[in-house]
């Protein structure tokens, strides 16, 4: 009996062990996670222009303030409204002094990739997000699916 009860107690420690690290101000914007700071992503709006049988979703400007030197960012979310699984990474080009996204109806071998994400709870509403992959130096923006909300970063 006092075996199954120290147990008990031992698993409600170390599964009563929350989260410790820093935590984002604002809910539903993805922070990158330096560290122990946390940065805010570029919250912009995609403005989608149709171009023959393509999709070209573009924000303003050709980089995005928000830099971070890590390859393979880790992004830090606390949830409100916006679904952490439903987060995609993308590469975006650079054309015409604008970041822009595009996807074929027709060619889907020409269409933006999404970069692999895993996510993670952390706690109720906080989740950590990770790139899977060594991404190159440029432009990124993760975007909730179907939604022409962008969350821009650049990668140098």
């Amino acid at each position: 009996m006092k075996t199954s009860v120290l147990l008990m107690v031992i698993a409600a420690a170390c599964f009563g062990q929350g989260y410790s690290g820093p935590r984002p101000e604002k809910a539903d914007l993805p922070y990158l996670l330096h560290g122990t700071n946390l940065v805010a992503t570029e919250s912009l709006t995609a403005q989608p222009e149709e171009k023959k049988d393509t999709t070209i979703y573009g924000v303003a400007g050709t980089t995005s303030p928000v830099r971070t030197p890590l390859a393979e960012p880790i992004f830090l979310l606390k949830i409100d409204k916006m679904a952490a699984e439903r987060l995609s990474l993308y590469k975006m080009d650079v054309k015409n002094g604008r970041r822009e996204v595009s996807f074929n109806k027709k060619k889907a071998k020409e269409n933006a990739t999404p970069i692999p994400l895993s996510v993670k709870r952390l706690e109720q509403g906080l989740f950590r997000v990770e790139a899977n992959e060594m991404m190159a130096a440029g432009e990124y923006c993760l975007s909730p699916e179907g939604a022409n909300e962008v969350f821009c970063f650049q990668v140098y």
